[in-house]
């Protein structure tokens, strides 16, 4: 290391220059020497210099050990460490003299300015890498083309990740297997979208199983029939007409991870004729069916589910519950009544075809520009027309084919072409990072659709586009499109993700453990299975509500209601909730829920298999809600049951963890995880609020890395939602705008995240402004080439 004297020397002498050369030149502006020097080497020794500077070297960091000036400027790597621990206020430590709110802003712009190079008058918009639709994207944007209710987690695999999302541009690679899964796709959709004489199908009517009732209290309904007791469930139908109908009963049976010897007998009629009967079992497919042929006459018509049991599981075994989706309607038979099949009316558009050939290829091109432009998010240029007017004639022309089975073939090219299955956006110069361009208006309409609503652009937006009006119209577009229910699905993409709400339906947990109970049908008793899903709903209704209602985004955490329905009331101990439908609960009686961190969703999801996980809940907290999580961990950690207390065979999460950060390489990083984790422990794994472990009373008191002490879950969601709501805004904009524009979060985008956090401050939190601020910004609305 320099000697300070010599330190100084060096930036007397750099100084000396740079006054001389503002002599030489008036106008010239300070250099980043200059203003490192006069205004931030002040700041660093007043605040930073006790631990890193000055001959002492925390951390093995240092900010005065360099030998040439300008090599420390342009040092990004360290500097990136100094904007990120005085961004969260980890430094100075807690128990050190602090920096002015002002003193620490001016570092930071510092930092922003001078050695990242930002502009805050011009954010860097990035790059984003030509992507392909996820599965869900593929999906979303099937049935809004076609109508088609197509299960891609059956046919493709799962997407992978980046930063947190599975819509990131670098991660979306795609496989020659993934090719032909993509083209053997195309081929089903259309199928489905267009069955053979779909232009005089057969009519059919879909009833949802939730529709099923059984007589007398407390009503069930088909969406969970447990096979243990004997179930009448009925639903009365208009019937158009006199005829043969066909009854297609589609089901799941769920309840159970194991195999087990639960049984029982399904026995469905229509119009008092028994439909079919079938031996129910253990059985792990999404959807099951049931089919049979039954006449019917016109007119209000009981459709029926008779439930018996069977055989019944072993002592140890989980028992199974039986949950109808839905049941297809089909008929009369014959032939002598028609319509138009969904798809066939969402594609032909003016009904069947003409009969004469000149009409017909006119038909075909306004069908063609119709479904394409959508698909492709572009106008058509002619030559591609042409070719897909080629197929059309080619395969309607071929023996026993007709005008539909081209239209099909069409169909299908576009759903497996590049032009659809990618998303690419038109850069003028692609290869030089410089060029900093707007994307045309159907690129943008594009990002905006798929960020809203996860799927293809409708006609509106593309009309604004061709006519150059969307940049013009995006705030009243962006009000139109989250009134719109296909911005549902941006609550539940975007949650499911970022809280990992989606995960809950699938992790691995041990109730039977949890809760102490002797078998897994006790325990299956007292966590019932479709409390899962109760906890999801619960945490994407919080977020819809906040959205919608245009309350402050820091709700999310001190939120003192929340949506239930009776089955996850009494599960949380919350009296007073009496309906199978989600309601909003006043939880100012029970301060210890509400808000993310007191739902099942998220204690579940940061818990281990057979208890919590206090290291898991503080690096969720860091990470997801503060934006400060700490660096990964070093190899070959112990893990956290082999650490012993003397005289103690049987220590608490807190004295495990207590011991666990003894170890100096395990300090540093407990140091912020573990008192947010250990805050929560008052719940256990599944969510359930405990005062004891392990016979001894819960200490959640705790005090964070940046001071501020708390007792209990209640005080630690003040201080989050409170004093540390900047860092909540900050962090929640750069999940958020991860999510809308398929890339992470990079330094230069520090620029657009401090404008998105201020206007989330100036509107009072509002998880709306942000959305609107997010399309507004630079990274939405630009690109630039690629390095």
């Amino acid at each position: 290391m320099i000697s300070s004297s010599l330190s100084a020397a060096v930036v007397k002498n750099t100084t000396r220059g740079i006054i001389a050369g503002f002599l030489t030149n008036p106008c010239a502006i300070a250099d980043p020497a200059t203003t490192y020097t006069k205004e931030i080497v002040p700041l660093l020794e007043k605040n930073c210099y006790h631990c890193h500077g000055d001959g002492e070297s925390k951390g093995k960091f240092s900010l005065d050990d360099f030998k040439d000036l300008s090599a420390h400027l342009n040092d990004r790597k360290q500097w990136l460490t100094v904007w990120r621990n005085v961004r969260s206020q980890i430094m100075p430590p807690s128990d050190k003299d602090q920096p002015t709110a002002a003193e620490r802003k001016r570092l930071l712009a510092w930092i922003e300015q001078d050695v990242f190079k930002l502009d805050p008058n011009n954010p860097d918009p990035g790059r984003v890498t030509i992507r392909r639709l996820n599965r869900t994207e593929y999906q979303n944007a099937v049935f809004d083309l076609l109508g088609v209710e197509y299960d891609t987690r059956e046919i493709f695999p799962a997407d992978d990740s980046g930063y947190g999302f599975d819509n990131n541009g670098d991660v979306l690679s795609i496989s020659p297997l993934l090719m032909e899964k993509y083209i053997a796709a195309a081929d089903e959709v259309v199928a489905l979208a267009l069955p053979k004489g779909a232009a005089a199908q057969v009519p059919r009517v879909d009833i949802d199983g939730k529709n099923f009732k059984t007589a007398g209290a407390p009503v069930s309904d088909g969406s969970w029939l447990p096979f243990a007791k004997q179930q009448h469930l009925k639903v009365e139908q208009d019937i158009r007409w006199d005829g043969d109908y066909q009854v297609k009963v589609e089901y799941a049976i769920q309840g159970a991870s194991e195999a087990t010897t639960d049984e029982a007998q399904l026995q469905v009629s229509a119009g008092g004729k028994k439909v079919g009967e079938v031996s129910l079992g253990w059985d792990q497919r999404r959807v099951i069916e049931l089919t049979g042929k039954v006449p019917l006459k016109a007119g209000r018509q009981n459709f029926e589910i008779n439930l018996t049991p069977a055989r019944r599981p072993l002592p140890a075994e989980e028992e199974l519950f039986l949950t109808v989706q839905r049941v297809v309607v089909q008929g009369p038979l014959g032939g002598k009544e028609r319509e138009y099949a969904k798809g066939y009316r969402m594609i032909f558009v003016d009904g069947p075809a003409p009969e004469d050939a000149p009409g017909r290829e006119r038909y075909a091109r306004k069908i063609m520009r119709s479904f394409v432009s959508r698909a492709f998010r572009k106008p058509l240029d002619d030559q591609t027309i042409d070719r897909l007017i080629a197929i059309v004639k080619e395969v309607a022309g071929k023996p026993g084919n007709d005008f539909q089975d081209g239209i099909k073939q069409a169909i299908a090219t576009c759903l497996a072409s590049p032009r659809f299955l990618f998303r690419v956006e038109i850069q003028a110069e692609p290869n030089n990072p410089a060029k900093i361009v707007p994307l045309d208006e159907y690129s943008l309409a594009a990002r905006l659709s798929f960020f809203l609503w996860g799927s293809v652009p409708d006609d509106e937006l593309l009309s604004l586009a061709f006519n150059n009006k969307l940049r013009s119209n995006l705030t009243p577009q962006v009000e139109r499109m989250l009134k719109d229910p296909r911005s549902q699905r941006l609550v539940k993409n975007f949650v499911g993700q970022w809280l990992q709400a989606r995960d809950v339906e699938t992790v691995a947990m041990s109730a039977k453990t949890i809760l102490g109970k002797a078998t897994n049908r006790e325990a299956s008793r007292a966590f019932d299975p479709r409390l899962r899903l109760d906890m999801q709903r619960e945490t994407e209704l919080l977020f819809d509500f906040i959205l919608r209602q245009k309350r402050p985004a820091e709700e999310l955490i001190s939120a003192k209601y929340s949506f239930l329905n009776e089955r996850l009331a009494k599960f949380y101990g919350v009296d007073g909730v009496t309906s199978e439908e989600f309601k909003p609960v006043d939880l100012t009686e029970h301060p210890e829920r509400g808000g993310l961190l007191t739902q099942g969703t998220f204690l579940m999801v940061t818990s281990n298999p057979t208890r919590t996980s206090a290291v898991k809940r503080g690096l969720f907290v860091l990470d997801n809600l503060l934006g400060s999580p700490p660096p990964p961990p070093p190899p070959n950690i112990p893990k956290l049951e082999e650490a012993a207390t003397p005289g103690k065979t049987n220590p608490t999460q807190r004295e495990m963890m207590e011991i666990h950060r003894k170890k100096p390489d395990c300090r540093g990083c407990h140091a912020r995880m573990d008192p947010i984790g250990l805050g929560l422990e008052n719940f256990n794994a599944l969510g359930q609020f405990r005062t004891q472990d392990r016979g001894q009373r819960i200490d959640a008191s705790g005090k964070l890395l940046t001071g501020e002490t708390f007792a209990d879950v209640a005080a630690l969601k003040e201080i989050i939602a409170g004093k540390r709501k900047q860092d909540f805004y900050r962090t929640l904009s750069e999940k958020l705008l991860t999510f809308a524009i398929g890339r992470g979060v990079e330094i230069y985008d520090s620029t657009t995240i401090n404008l998105l956090t201020a206007r989330m401050e100036k509107n009072g939190g509002s998880l709306r402004e942000l959305i609107q601020g997010i399309v507004e910004s630079a990274p939405f609305q630009k690109r630039r080439g690629d390095d």
